[in-house]
């Protein structure tokens, strides 16, 4: 799941964020406007969480550009904007949900997720190949009908190897889906993390290895 998290309050949007990396999601920041058209040009996220007051565009400005794309995210506003007026605003700027300063985190985590589980259902398709099954909206997977217990970058990278599979992810593809912006391109947390969900997965192993090439699922039968 990849989240960005857009407000100017620098401060508030390091907690946030980091409070949803520690929940298991790839979490980028921008702090106005401008900077979160940038970012929404480049990367695909699931859920945008949308101040509404904020330099550069204005978030319902931003609002209204998001939900005119193609590739329709969905829209949770977090703002000091509270008023029942402020809220039935916001919704009719196409906003998926609202959200108002203060909050409760573990809120915020429950509707993020629950916006996740609205999205069009071909992304929450069951995957299959190899003998593995991965349920993205029940978040479990199988091998062969075995129950893995994976943790939840292990989980991610096989959904992103499954939803990618024939074709091979690089290191980097994976640091990106998996992760967020703020990952070392130099770190090996991809090969460790692969390397726990190997064995996880058991014999014969399902993820191959092509040196300068990356990662890809392939059916060892």
């Amino acid at each position: 799941m990849r989240v960005l998290v857009v407000e100017d309050a620098r401060s508030l949007a390091d907690v946030v964020a980091e409070g949803l990396r520690d929940q298991g999601m790839a979490v980028d920041l921008a702090y106005d406007g401008l900077e979160a058209v940038a970012k929404l040009d480049l990367n695909a996220y699931d859920v945008v969480v949308l101040d509404r007051d904020l330099p550069g565009i204005h978030g319902d400005t931003l609002c209204r550009l998001i939900t005119e794309r193609d590739d329709r995210v969905m829209v949770l506003m977090l703002t000091a904007a509270s008023s029942p007026g402020d809220r039935v605003t916001g919704l009719t700027l196409g906003a998926d949900d609202y959200l108002a300063k203060p909050f409760h985190f573990p809120e915020l985590v429950l509707r993020i997720r629950s916006l996740v589980r609205r999205q069009p259902v071909v992304h929450a398709r069951t995957l299959r190949t190899a003998g593995l099954e991965l349920d993205p909206r029940r978040r479990t997977a199988t091998r062969d009908g075995r129950h893995l217990d994976l943790s939840v970058k292990e989980f991610a990278v096989l959904e992103a190897l499954l939803r990618a599979s024939p074709a091979f992810l690089s290191a980097e593809d994976l640091l990106e889906q998996v992760w967020d912006e703020h990952a070392n391109p130099f770190t090996n947390t991809v090969t460790v993390t692969v390397g726990r969900l190997r064995r996880k997965l058991g014999d014969p192993a399902v993820i191959t290895t092509t040196p300068g090439v990356g990662y890809r699922i392939t059916d060892p039968l």
